[in-house]
Parts: structure tokens; C-alpha cells; sequence
């Protein structure tokens, strides 16, 4: 491909790619934009440094790419980071800065799959659908003596209130939907700010909640937002769900408040830390009323689809010489 001002992009390197295909998208968009690829999962024993090795076009879900890691490539031809998430932090901005190496993220792909899972959580968790259906698999259906099991109390969405802490897309969409189930909707305001009309103050919206769905990044100021002082003036049968990052939330308090009744359920999508130990505090097995899925609210097979497609555009457009998402 033409540079139109940027030289000639004719080969990429795919550094993890089964972060995002597992074999099931069409990776097409990406042909058309480059003559060659190189393909690379996260098990390959072959060095990050040798995976750049020649490449003009680098894209990267979760390798992070440092500064030497940038330095090498830049020398033996890199031009330009396509990253395969939302989020920077893997790559060093500053040094690719230095060195004229161009970063690009892809942004508002999965928005309707993040929304979706929120409410499969929320769902869930109000229908008590997995407590009834151990209780169908382990026969107390069968043995009842009524036509209905009525063991676990069903809650009805329409009435409650959702209050969402973090109102950019992820957060508008998930809004919308509560307001289609007939949820009175809060927003929070961020910590410390005076509230902006049509917001709440934190605290404000932790007493009211019935639903606390979370769509914040993972900065300083929002890291263990949600703690033991959070949790305990959210009501005891509320719910809180994370499908923003692992660390907003104080996951030992979280499953402590659990197992006390000090909370209604947990809907967490996200963890601290990813693949978790098979310690982890929100793994052990006798927390009630806790869902936890393994990191893939963003995952739908449509959602990833478009990272591709984005990733494309984002390519076209560099070698046009056009900004487009770029973050350095």
C-alpha cells in the first residue's frame, strides 16, 4: 500500500492474535490493506522482538511493547502500532513519541456487546436463574409438591434504580437499556467534582442504587473506588456489577460483604488480576449470589469483527497521510 506521504506500508505483524480471532472472523479486512501478514499467538515461543523483526504495521491486544521493544522495531522499519483495545496502556506513548512511531486504538466496538452482558448479569441475578437451575439439575423440581419452585425471591427490574458510575458510551448504553426495562436511572458524579446537572454525588447514588454498574477506567483516582466504606452504604439488596476494570473494585471486601448478606449479588466480568490464581478471593466457592465471567462482555464474535474492520481503517488511513484514532 501507497503511504500517500508516509512511505509504503506493505507488511504487519498480528502480535497476538487469537486475543481476538479464535478462528472464527473473516481476517480479509486486514488482507486488503496489506500485502503481507504475519500471524502470532500468544504462545509462540518466538521473542516479541523477533515477531516485529521488518515489519511497517504492528498490532497488539495485550503484548506490551516498550520502549526497547519500540527502539528495535523502529530501526528495522516500524512505522505504525495498531492497537486491538481501547485502552493505551501497552504501549510506551512516549517513546513511540520520540521515536515517530504512530499509535493507533480502535474505540465504540463493542458497546453493544458490553451493554448485553451487563444485563445477562443484572438478568441473572434479580430471576435467581442459576440458583434454580442447580435446583432443577439436582431434582427438587421433580419432588415438589407444587407446580412451581418458589425458593428463590424473583425481583422485577421495572421501578428500580440503576445507577451507572461512568458515563461515556459504555455507560450511556447501559442507561438506555434500564430505561427500557423501566429503571430510574442516576448518574454518579466523579469524586470530589460539585455534581453537574443531571447527576448525583457518588455517595448519593450509593444509597439509592439497587443496580451499580460500573463502565470507569482504571486510574489513580478510580482505583478501589468501590470499597468496604462503598459497600456498606449500598443497601443489602443491591447489586453491583463490574464489567469496567478489576481493580475499581476491592475484591476481598466485595466477597466478604457477600457472604455476610451485606450485599443482594455480584455481577463481575473483570478481575484484578487476569488469568486469575485459582486463589483469587471472588473464586472461592462459597460465596452466594455471585456470577463472575471470564473477562468477555466485549467478546461478541460481531464486536471482534469490527476490532478487524477498525484496525483496517485505522491502517488506510495512515497510509493516506489522515489522523485517525490516534493517540500518539
Amino acid at each position: 500500500m501507497r503511504g500517500g506521504g508516509t512511505g509504503d506500508l506493505d507488511s504487519g505483524v498480528f502480535l497476538d492474535v487469537d486475543t481476538v480471532d479464535t478462528g472464527d472472523l473473516d481476517r480479509s479486512v486486514l488482507d486488503r490493506v496489506l500485502a503481507r501478514w504475519r500471524w502470532h499467538e500468544v504462545a509462540d515461543p518466538a521473542p516479541v522482538e523477533e515477531r516485529l523483526a521488518g515489519a511497517a504495521v504492528a498490532v497488539t491486544n495485550k503484548v506490551v511493547l516498550d520502549e526497547a521493544r519500540l527502539s528495535r522495531a523502529a530501526r528495522e522499519g516500524l512505522r505504525l502500532v495498531c492497537l486491538a483495545a481501547t485502552g493505551t496502556n501497552n504501549v510506551d506513548l512516549e517513546a513511540a513519541r520520540g521515536l515517530g512511531v504512530a499509535v493507533a486504538n480502535v474505540t465504540s466496538y463493542a458497546t453493544p456487546s458490553v451493554a448485553q452482558h451487563v444485563f445477562a448479569l443484572v438478568l441473572a441475578l434479580t430471576t435467581r436463574l442459576c440458583a434454580y437451575r442447580d435446583a432443577v439439575a439436582a431434582g427438587r423440581w421433580s419432588a415438589s409438591t407444587r407446580f412451581c419452585l418458589l425458593d428463590y425471591p424473583v425481583r422485577e427490574l421495572a421501578g428500580k434504580t440503576l445507577v451507572v458510575v461512568g458515563y461515556g458510551e459504555l455507560g450511556q448504553a447501559v442507561a438506555r437499556l434500564g430505561e427500557a426495562f423501566g429503571m430510574q436511572v442516576l448518574v454518579a458524579e466523579r469524586r470530589g467534582r460539585p455534581p453537574r446537572p443531571g447527576r448525583v454525588p457518588l455517595e448519593a447514588g450509593l444509597a439509592r442504587a439497587d443496580v451499580l454498574s460500573l463502565h470507569c477506567p482504571l486510574t489513580p483516582e478510580t482505583l478501589g473506588l468501590v470499597g468496604a466504606r462503598e459497600l456498606a452504604a449500598m443497601r443489602p439488596d443491591a447489586l453491583l456489577i463490574n464489567t469496567a476494570r478489576g481493580g475499581i473494585v476491592d475484591e476481598v471486601v466485595l466477597a466478604e460483604a457477600l457472604r455476610a448478606g451485606r450485599l443482594g449479588g455480584a455481577g463481575v466480568d473483570v478481575l484484578g488480576r487476569e488469568p486469575p490464581p485459582q486463589d483469587h478471593p471472588l473464586l472461592a466457592p462459597d460465596i452466594p449470589n455471585l456470577i463472575v465471567t471470564p473477562h468477555t462482555a466485549w467478546a461478541s464474535r460481531e464486536a471482534r469483527q469490527r476490532v478487524l474492520a477498525e484496525i483496517a481503517l485505522n491502517i488506510e488511513a495512515f497510509a493516506s497521510g489522515v489522523r485517525r484514532n490516534r493517540v500518539e
